[in-house]
């Protein structure tokens, strides 16, 4: 038989743990399927007109979907929690203490308006007064505390040996990012940069400075980050994760970079030996780096450096600071009020406590039934696209081998860590100023990470708080993390129908198991390590394939003049098809091993074929409304494409939607098999 090898491979995936067909719609509503709006004509319209028109975008928002409606699901759950902890009056240095305080201090307006830039005053003068001779222990003075000036640097997992940490040293030091903002010369880019520097302007002199020294912050701030960028990769380039690993000996790094001081940056601010090897991930734009620790005169260092640190604690000090981030805001992205500050304080307290706080959610908000549930759902899907990998005719068995050992040592993690992260070194103390207490918030955070230097990776961790509402894929640990918040309905209900939950949850687990095969993720083997399992024909057909995909979404005009980048967001839409192969596939298993016949009358739900409802519960996790400014935005740096296109392009790939909607030839959703790709 053709592929006995492969199948030999392929183990045995636990049985799957799906629910009974059900006559009623749970996640999914009919009445917001756009009847005027035919399948055939705009599948995305026609499943979400009615929910598009039923949520309109409030000014707080610049895009607002059903990733929006848990996020707030979330977010009141989250505030609930965390307001009835201060009513406990909880013993200080507890948990409970920690996330009560830092967000009272978050939510304390009227004493960060008193104080105004004075929480700052001591560092910006320090930065002003520094003398010409310790200009360079100014530079790592304020790596240490962590607003990273020219450059990056610390441990992560070694990518050629991921059970171990490396030292990197990256690119940085830009704030708005994406290089075309500051090189780029069309209006949206121009506009941008005009808002960029009326923000520095305003916060240096929210800081104290006056309008002239303000202007000359701008004129150097704006030179020193264009330079920056310059040498930055273009997003296309920031793919390519193999030309990002260029391990250098120390003694390399020193010849390279002569103007940089390696050993006190790595003894002195980091507080660990200066390693052997370093891994440079952009050579060029650390070289910049380096010409410009020399090149720049003292004036404009400090200028830059004071941009850098004010921009850093902007979020943290008065009403003025904020407002002035949200005026920038609405021309990056079109929103038009900012939003409540109990949801600035909670993602504050989240992003520093949001373990501790996790650890309280998911004893209120995750029942054990649907983790149960969950796990043999996922292993379904696991099988499924095994399968998928032994019937694939453009690849090779060898390569089928290794394909299947890499899926079945994909680990998994449902709904919270096994051990909750220790907070007990993190300080939070109500008698300093919200500033003092998220800048020691930022320095244990930082420590916790180069605490991990010299020790083995802990696998065990996790890379998202339980209550958010998301999932990943993590090629370096080869798994995939599904937390607590993200299994609710239209992803998931316990009650819902099979065909929603594989529609909804099914296609995520799909998408995440695809993501250990997409054109980022298949460069890493079932270790998790950076290396070629592939065959030279092989790659060769998957590179065929993925450069028609490529094309498909490079073909889409999101805004006039506009196209959506196809390579840029190469990983995420191969993802997508593959989550809507494969969850089908184990939709179908599942309902088979159950004796439901999905073509029977009797299998219909609310009058819709159980496929029909598979399909229409994809396309509705991606219902939203958005503006102009937002679609700009996010098509210049998001890798994952248009939630509309994320549904009209890839399902117009499979033949299967086709059938389930009677879609044929001459219809817009249409496309000839000769045209269609297919990967996973």
């Amino acid at each position: 038989m053709k592929f006995n090898k492969a199948m030999m491979v392929l183990a045995a995936a636990a049985l799957p743990m799906a629910m009974s067909a059900q006559e009623h719609l749970k996640s999914l509503d009919a009445n917001g399927i756009d009847k005027n709006v035919p399948a055939s004509a705009d599948f995305y319209q026609h499943v979400n007109s009615g929910w598009m028109e039923s949520h309109p975008l409030t000014p707080e928002y610049a895009r607002y979907g059903q990733f929006n409606i848990l996020n707030d699901s979330s977010n009141n759950r989250v505030k609930r929690i965390v307001t009835n902890l201060a009513k406990t009056n909880p013993a200080k240095g507890t948990n409970a203490y920690k996330i009560a305080a830092l967000y009272e201090a978050g939510m304390d307006s009227v004493r960060r308006d008193q104080l105004g830039a004075t929480p700052i005053k001591a560092d910006l003068d320090r930065i002003e007064k520094t003398e010409p001779a310790d200009m360079k222990k100014l530079f790592l003075w304020l790596h240490q505390n962590y607003t990273s000036p020219l450059f990056g640097a610390g441990p992560m997992e070694n990518l050629a040996n991921s059970k171990e940490y490396a030292m990197y040293v990256s690119g940085g030091g830009t704030t708005l990012g994406d290089r075309d903002y500051y090189l780029a010369n069309d209006k949206r880019n121009k506009d941008v940069r005009e808002a960029y520097k009326k923000l520095i302007k305003t916060q240096m002199m929210n800081a104290g400075y006056n309008k002239k020294d303000a202007d000359r912050i701008v004129k150097n701030v704006m030179k020193v980050e264009t330079l920056l960028a310059d040498s930055t990769w273009t997003r296309e380039e920031s793919r390519n994760i193999p030309a990002m690993y260029n391990p250098r000996s120390i003694s390399q790094l020193k010849e390279m970079y002569p103007n940089i001081p390696w050993d006190e940056f790595f003894i002195e601010t980091m507080g660990i030996e200066t390693p052997e090897t370093v891994i440079v991930t952009q050579i060029n734009t650390v070289k910049q780096a380096d010409n410009l620790m020399k090149s720049l005169s003292d004036r404009e260092k400090k200028d830059y450096y004071l941009w850098q640190y004010v921009n850093s604690a902007a979020p943290y000090l008065s009403d003025a600071f904020s407002d002035a981030n949200f005026e920038f805001n609405k021309v990056m992205s079109g929103v038009q009020q900012q939003r409540p500050r109990w949801k600035r304080a909670l993602g504050v307290t989240e992003g520093y406590l949001g373990e501790g706080i996790g650890e309280l959610y998911v004893e209120e908000y995750f029942p054990a039934s649907s983790k149960e549930y969950m796990i043999g759902l996922v292993e379904n899907l696991r099988n499924a696209l095994g399968k998928h990998i032994i019937h694939l005719p453009w690849m090779s068995d060898d390569t089928k081998v290794q394909a299947l050992k890499k899926l079945n040592a994909i680990t998994v993690k449902i709904g919270y860590p096994d051990k909750w992260k220790d907070y007990s070194k993190l300080e939070i103390d109500p008698s300093l100023s919200y500033w003092e207490n998220v800048h020691n918030a930022q320095k244990w955070a930082q420590e916790q990470e180069l605490a991990k230097w010299g020790k083995p990776v802990d696998r065990t961790e996790w890379g998202m708080t339980p209550q958010t509402i998301n999932a990943y894929y993590n090629p370096l640990n080869n798994e995939i993390v599904f937390p607590a918040g993200i299994l609710q309905a239209p992803f998931f209900d316990p009650n819902a129908s099979d065909a929603e939950n594989y529609g909804g949850i099914g296609v995520v687990i799909g998408h995440e198991l695809t993501h250990g095969f997409d054109d980022q993720g298949c460069q890493f083997d079932a270790d998790g390590n950076m290396v070629n399992w592939w065959t030279a024909e092989d790659a060769e057909a998957f590179g065929k394939l993925t450069n028609g995909l490529v094309e498909q979404f490079n073909a889409v005009e999101v805004l006039p003049g506009l196209h959506a980048n196809g390579q840029y967001t190469l990983g995420e839409n191969i993802a997508d098809q593959g989550g809507l192969r494969i969850a089908r596939t184990a939709f179908l298993d599942s309902q088979k091993k159950k004796g439901v016949d999905v073509t029977s009358p009797e299998a219909k739900i609310d009058g819709f074929d159980p496929m029909q409802v598979f399909y229409m519960n994809f396309a509705n996790l991606w219902a939203n409304n958005i503006r102009d400014e937002e679609i700009r935005s996010l098509t210049t740096g998001d890798v994952h494409s248009l939630g509309k296109n994320r549904v009209n392009v890839s399902i117009k790939n499979l033949a299967p939607f086709f059938e389930a909607f009677g879609i044929t030839e001459g219809s817009p959703m249409w496309l000839p098999e000769e045209e269609r790709v297919i990967i996973w």
